[in-house]
């Protein structure tokens, strides 16, 4: 009975390795068609936060003028594609006559594609650390709404790949200080003065303010001192 057991296991982990080989090319398609699709579009913004946040809600309503704003100014916008803030910041960039790119990810819930996509920048993804490279290597800025474990991997994943260097310096905004303050007050509070887990100046990473002036005029003012170029 063991032997059989053990031969089994060898047989699902042989196959598993054949299935290993096979996903390289499709993470290779998946990385070529985003790299080719994206550098064509010029200096975009990237814009995260949460599927659930309905139409007519404050968030969503925000999103929309924030992406409005900047699209007006010239700077694309990448949303993940799906519902919610995602939909606001395609549907501000089509507003904003800007470009409205989605990076779709299928999930069993929340995912579907929004109407405000352009119909030659709607990326699918079956692979999240592709779908997350696509929407750092372009990028000339993020802007984080409230937003849920999504919204927080993307937004930890950013400021590190900037604090460690690996990605150079461009305007991480948080939007909404209602929302974002007790996480700002406990790593300032916590991470930085109690444990010593980051340094003083990588809070100064992050921006926090609450209308879409402030953004556009935080990323105007950081562009007239760096240029414009993809990020690694």
């Amino acid at each position: 009975m063991n032997g059989t057991i053990k031969i089994s296991k060898q047989r699902r982990w042989s196959e598993s390795k054949a299935h290993s080989s096979w996903q390289i090319f499709k993470i290779m398609a998946e990385f070529v068609d985003g790299f080719e699709t994206l550098a064509k579009l010029g200096p975009c913004i990237s814009i995260f936060g949460s599927a659930r946040t309905q139409p007519g809600h404050p968030y969503y309503e925000l999103t929309v003028d924030v992406a409005r704003k900047l699209a007006e100014e010239g700077f694309g916008i990448i949303s993940g594609g799906g519902p919610g803030i995602m939909e606001a910041a395609n549907k501000g960039a089509q507003l904003g006559g800007g470009k409205s790119v989605g990076l779709n990810i299928e999930l069993p819930f929340e995912q579907h594609s929004n109407p405000y996509i352009d119909r030659d920048a709607n990326l699918q993804h079956e692979y999240f650390f592709v779908r997350k490279v696509m929407f750092t290597k372009y990028a000339q800025g993020f802007v984080m709404m409230p937003g849920g474990f999504g919204t927080m991997d993307e937004f930890f994943e950013v400021a590190t790949l900037i604090q460690t260097g690996k990605m150079s310096p461009v305007p991480l905004i948080l939007v909404g200080s209602q929302y974002w303050g007790g996480l700002i007050d406990w790593m300032q509070e916590t991470m930085l003065q109690k444990s010593n887990n980051i340094s003083p100046n990588d809070l100064d990473l992050l921006k926090v303010v609450d209308t879409p002036e402030e953004v556009v005029e935080h990323v105007l003012q950081f562009y007239t001192k760096h240029p414009l170029q993809p990020n690694f």
